[in-house]
């Protein structure tokens, strides 16, 4: 068998985005939670709520980063990097979980909507604003690469999102008077936010059960391998995430005749691979056709 690997493709490290960001947000939990609670804001109370879903979302999403460095053993010989897809799962599970209570709440508080200080409410969701919007901005630039920082990503933007509902909310109620207005903007900010959720929650569960990742086009990576010199046929191809920055790609290559060039193979198809699809982990087992021929007849038995 041959392989050829490449772990240039290193992620960002975001651990000091995740200290400011927990820090930052476990203060502001305490402050919005009790002056939620002393003016009887619900949006508040939910804003602070989740924001501490959002601490939690950080310590599983940092977590996951941290478990996906750990080096390969002898027991785990991919290490743990699939920390880093399951961190990115329960990130988005904890967000509709939370917008699920805020919307379930909010729908019972509309019929007896009650009076609340519109000012506080104000005050106190801008300087949620501030910090949701900083803590975001520092996992803006692996927001793309990697499932887990997007995760993490979406969870601050999404609590930016429902700070300023808060704020809005305020305005109208100092404004109109309207009593309702309160858990009408809290339930239209769980809606949003479910919205844009669900695609990183089906996206963490398709790799968990090792789906084809996000970007990559099975055929035409096998497009690719048949269209290397000396390649006649491709099979067994299996493509999936190892973690949420970094793929992994496993196939038999059949060559065409005897006097091909195993080594210019294995290169060239490395190198095309990491170019194309940032494939960083590659392994291929280069057959002749009359290997190739006796693997499909034993392919039947599970074994080839």
């Amino acid at each position: 068998m041959s392989a050829g690997h490449d772990h240039s493709h290193a992620p960002a490290t975001f651990n000091r985005a995740f200290a400011i960001g927990i820090a930052l947000n476990i203060a502001f939990v305490a402050i919005e939670a009790w002056y939620g609670w002393k003016v009887n804001s619900l949006a508040l109370l939910a804003d602070a709520g989740h924001n501490l879903s959002d601490v939690a979302g950080l310590v599983l999403a940092w977590g996951g980063t941290l478990a996906g460095k750990l080096r390969s053993d002898a027991k785990h010989t991919y290490g743990w990097k699939r920390a880093s897809i399951l961190a990115a799962f329960f990130n988005a599970m904890l967000l509709l979980v939370a917008m699920g209570s805020l919307a379930w709440e909010a729908i019972g508080r509309l019929g007896t909507p009650e009076a609340t200080e519109g000012w506080t409410i104000i005050a106190v969701a801008g300087v949620g604003i501030v910090i949701n919007t900083t803590t975001a901005l520092l996992f803006m630039r692996g927001r793309k690469d990697d499932l887990n920082i997007r995760g993490a990503f979406l969870h601050m933007a999404a609590d930016a999102l429902v700070s300023l509902g808060v704020v809005i909310g305020g305005v109208l109620y100092l404004w109109q008077g309207w009593g309702w207005i309160d858990p009408v903007m809290s339930l239209a900010i769980a809606v949003v936010i479910v919205l844009g959720t669900w695609n990183l929650f089906k996206q963490s569960l398709h790799l968990m059960f090792d789906g084809v990742p996000e970007g990559v086009d099975l055929a035409a990576v096998r497009t690719l391998l048949l269209s290397l010199p000396g390649v006649s046929d491709v099979h067994d191809l299996h493509v999936w995430a190892m973690g949420t920055s970094e793929v992994a790609l496993t196939a038999h290559v059949v060559l065409s005749g005897q006097g091909a060039d195993t080594s210019a193979v294995l290169h060239e198809a490395e190198h095309e691979l990491h170019e194309h699809f940032e494939i960083c982990h590659v392994t291929l087992q280069l057959e002749s056709p009359v290997y190739a021929e006796l693997c499909g007849l034993r392919t039947g038995n599970g074994c080839c």
